[in-house]
């Protein structure tokens, strides 16, 4: 698949540009985050134009949308932007809508698990003989987030780490499940884990960002976020929302052994302690 270029699509319908068009076309090629991270307002403000004069732009590139077009220059930043060197050269002396941003990377979780699909991604997690936990580096903060919260839910999970991801998947098999974490420059730890345990009849969930990400490849199974660059680094905020989300639909579907597992808990937190009290003995 060839390479999206804004350039060219643009130069493309040049001669069938407006003046207000072309304005828009000059300053999204000037920099395209106005598109790739800001909403159809966030553009319509910074060109001073309106709406639907943004919306208007974006089919007469041949998009079905301001969404469609904000996907593509998302993909084609993608490459450039991917390093964290590169962003802070990129962003240094510049403001970027981080806000809009980070709500739109929230939106595509609510997104991704709408009409029935966050209980169909639970169902297996809720039901498995044990749950394994993979991640990349940006996701790790949504893997950890699922393993605290899915420990205290249900028995038999746990976190797959490279220096012991051999051993650890000697006893996986049909029954299993793993949930496994990665976005765009994919950890290859990650995806060889994944494909291990594909082909060990574990059922794979991936949690990811698009249907040419090597995990979507391995299973149907696969969720679609949004995730934005916050300042050098990509943003672990949709990671850690989709892992509340599956934990509270588990917990939703064991309610009654959830019940009985978290109260136990709460008894042996008491008996040692394990929370600071004013008034405890030291």
């Amino acid at each position: 698949m060839a390479r999206f270029s804004l350039a060219q699509t643009v130069a493309t319908a040049a001669e069938r540009l407006t003046p207000t068009e072309r304005r828009i076309a000059e300053a999204v090629l000037d920099d395209p985050t106005l598109v790739a991270f800001g909403t159809v307002t966030d553009l319509a403000i910074a060109v001073e134009t309106s709406r639907p004069s943004i919306v208007r732009f974006a089919t007469k590139l041949g998009f079905a949308g301001y969404t469609d077009l904000q996907d593509q220059v998302r993909r084609g930043l993608s490459l450039q932007l991917a390093r964290p060197t590169e962003r802070i050269r990129r962003e240094h002396g510049q403001s970027f809508p981080f806000r809009s941003a980070i709500e739109r990377s929230i939106a595509s979780v609510f997104e991704a698990v709408g009409l029935g699909r966050l209980s169909e991604l639970a169902r297996p997690i809720a039901s498995a003989r044990t749950v394994s936990i993979a991640s990349g580096e940006s996701s790790r903060a949504g893997a950890h987030a699922l393993l605290s919260g899915l420990s205290m839910v249900r028995a038999g999970v746990r976190l797959l780490e490279d220096q012991s991801i051999g051993r650890d998947l000697t006893d996986v098999g049909s029954g299993d499940v793993a949930v496994v974490f990665d976005f765009y420059r994919y950890r290859r730890s990650v995806v060889m884990a994944a494909r291990i345990l594909a082909e060990c009849g574990v059922e794979v969930i991936a949690i990811t960002d698009g249907p040419l990400s090597p995990l979507a490849r391995l299973t149907g199974s696969w969720v679609d976020l949004y995730v934005p660059a916050i300042g050098p680094f990509d943003s672990s905020l949709p990671a850690v929302a989709m892992a509340e989300l599956l934990v509270a639909e588990v917990a939703g579907q064991l309610h009654d052994v959830v019940t009985e597992r978290i109260d136990r808990t709460e008894v042996l937190w008491a008996a040692t302690q394990t929370f600071y009290e004013e008034d405890a003995p030291p």
